[in-house]
């Protein structure tokens, strides 16, 4: 099989589970008598539940990327800031920027 079950993040796809079951019924709730209406309201509402739930900074412990874990980015409070090196010198042998004299 192609994909690797043992990688896949089932409490990420719980989650967004939940949020197109949730879209799905308010859909349908709300427009029971077209469903083509209902499959477009629920896609809208699924994509604003989705960019909710993965880009708003709630601060949960709750999975928010596809890989890799949630590492906080935090430094040290003893580190001092880096100082900068001389810049470097560029590569062009030419040193003299007036124009050549005709």
């Amino acid at each position: 099989m192609p994909i690797d079950l043992a990688q896949v993040d089932w409490l990420y796809v719980a989650v967004l589970a939940v949020l197109a079951f949730i879209a799905s019924g308010i859909g349908n709730l709300v427009f029971f008598a077209s469903r083509g209406t209902a499959a477009a309201v629920s896609a809208i509402l699924f994509a604003a539940l989705f960019v909710a739930f993965t880009y708003y900074p709630h601060h949960l412990p709750l999975p928010t990327r596809l890989a890799g874990p949630v590492t906080p980015a935090a430094a040290p409070a003893s580190v001092a800031p880096a100082t900068p090196d001389a810049p470097a010198r560029p590569r062009n042998p030419v040193r003299d920027i007036t124009p050549p004299q005709q």
